[in-house]
């Protein structure tokens, strides 16, 4: 099979699909990659080492016009579209509940479109899950800077110092968003209260944190409770493939303290704070009611060398089962596979997103 490894263009993202080493696992299997020039650069990968291992380093409008499977990081953006070829195959982040101009460009070019953010294992989402916990780590880093006088911020301190208490962190969803935020936040010495509505997340995260974080069920009277002493607020809720569930409301916003500090990282599902819309790493924060919002739709993008090790790793082993069994036989035989899949042959074949949309479910 032809692989292309387009270079990321999404505002700062500096991520690459698959490294020089998994270009070699690939070629050793007997396919062809090709690399767009200078796409792990940002990464700290030459195109020598991408060479080296096989690759051939093409153009762009070549990658595309010769690949049967496209590898990104990011979902396509505008400029992209007309690059994707009918019935083309692509495997990257889609998130498409929250972009329906894709999802309409993907069934109209009857792609194949399989989203790293959807595929489950024993109910797991191994694919999501080492961007998850980035973007949860940094959350509360982000948040810290951001409560800087100098940055519009209440000039908290987010570790306080004798004397003097640390911040306030509400972390609202027990995921692994949440999780490591929350291990963030504990080291940082935050005083932390993380919400989530089911109750067996927050046995294990008391559990896990020796009773150092304060556990309460997802309601809106304790969304409002806590929303009072709140210096940082972290959206951290997600429905697999659907739109994230708006659990703060403009109103709730509203009532918190000036100079506080919201990072929603459900931003890639469409939000689940109220007053959140994407921002980029050129632009990652605004202001409603006095309160700063952090809305960055690619946060691990901030540390690619980092992010792009931890997701090829558990990428490849699916790449490499997509080219040596062609894509029909994979979504078809393989359950792991079958579960990203979002579009195929102008149908929409993942539940949530059918439903986030209004459109038909298909089957295969």
């Amino acid at each position: 099979m032809v692989i292309g490894v387009p270079k990321e263009v999404k505002s700062h993202e500096y991520r690459v699909a698959v490294t020089p080493g998994g270009v070699g696992e690939l070629v050793r299997d007997g396919h062809r990659v090709l690399i767009e020039r200078s796409a792990g650069a940002g990464s700290g990968f030459a195109d020598a080492e991408y060479t080296g291992a096989g690759a051939g380093i093409v153009s762009r409008d070549d990658l595309f016009g010769d690949s049967e499977l496209i590898v990104k990081v990011k979902e396509p953006v505008p400029s992209e579209y007309a690059m994707l070829k009918q019935g083309q195959a692509l495997f990257t982040f889609l998130h498409l509940a929250s972009t329906p101009e894709l999802t309409d460009v993907l069934l109209k070019k009857g792609i194949a479109a399989l989203g790293y953010e959807t595929l489950q294992k024993a109910g797991a989402l191994p694919l999501l899950t080492p961007m998850s916990e980035i973007a949860g780590r940094m959350s509360p880093i982000m948040a810290s800077y951001y409560l800087k006088r100098t940055e519009g911020g209440s000039g908290i301190l987010s570790t306080g110092v004798p004397g003097v208490p640390p911040a306030n962190i509400l972390i609202i969803g027990a995921g692994v968003v949440g999780t490591n935020a929350a291990r963030v936040a504990v080291g940082l010495g935050m005083d932390v209260t993380v919400l989530n509505r089911g109750v067996e997340r927050l046995r294990a995260l008391d559990e896990l944190f020796m009773g150092r974080i304060r556990t309460l069920a997802l309601t809106e009277h304790n969304i409002r409770a806590c929303l009072a002493d709140a210096d940082i607020v972290v959206g951290a809720v997600l429905l697999p493939g659907a739109k994230a569930p708006v659990c703060v409301t403009e109103e709730m916003v509203s009532t918190m303290k000036k100079g506080s500090v919201i990072v929603d990282v459900s931003i890639d599902q469409g939000g689940s704070i109220g007053t959140s819309r994407p921002t980029t790493h050129d632009e990652p924060v605004y202001e409603v009611h006095g309160v700063i919002h952090y809305a960055v739709t690619n946060m691990p993008g901030a540390y690619p060398r980092t992010s792009t090790i931890a997701l090829t790793a558990v990428t490849l082993p699916y790449i490499r089962k997509l080219a040596s069994m062609g894509i029909e036989r994979a979504i078809r035989e393989d359950g792991d596979l079958r579960s990203a899949l979002n579009t195929y042959k102008g149908m929409v074949l993942h539940k949530g997103l059918a439903e986030s949309m209004g459109l038909p479910l298909g089957a295969i």
